[in-house]
């Protein structure tokens, strides 16, 4: 089992500043294909009710609902930026956005597996194997050497 791993985080603008414990460390880090995730793009890590403890700007925070309204995601209105949500699946915990968390980036995942939020699991019967849609892998390219392509301008041929 992972370590337990205690986080800062910050929206864009830093006037949303929390702290996070992730009881299972960076081993919950996933996404979902629901139509909002679709479109919010982050990979989220799982954190208990309880524990986000916001230093700085949690009256903030803009709070959006839809479909059955359970889950409710959170952004700060100034820079817009996605922090946290609380589950529809587990409403006792929360999806981090591993993007606000200080040293982290969603690229540091080499693998992140992607749940089906189309076919939610509280939506009715569900198939075997329906909770995992796919994975999406990030592989980074080696730098380029200098006065490779990355130092010329656009134009130079």
């Amino acid at each position: 089992m992972a370590q337990p791993l205690t986080l800062n985080g910050a929206c864009h603008c830093g006037q949303v500043r929390f702290r996070v414990t992730l009881a299972e460390g960076l081993s919950t880090a996933r996404r979902c294909n629901c139509s909002f995730c679709r479109m919010r793009g982050a990979v989220a890590l799982t954190a208990r009710a309880g524990d986000i403890v916001f230093i700085e700007g949690e009256d903030r925070l803009s709070r959006y609902q839809f479909h059955t309204r359970v889950a409710e995601h959170y952004f700060c209105p100034t820079c817009g930026i996605y922090t946290h949500h609380r589950r529809r699946s587990n409403p006792n915990e929360y999806g981090v956005n591993a993007a606000c968390l200080e040293g982290l980036s969603p690229f540091d995942f080499a693998e992140v597996p992607v749940y089906d939020g189309v076919t939610h699991p509280n939506d009715g019967p569900q198939q075997p194997g329906y909770e995992i849609a796919g994975v999406l892998s990030y592989e980074a390219r080696p730098k380029p050497k200098p006065g490779g392509w990355a130092s010329r301008r656009p134009g130079d041929r």
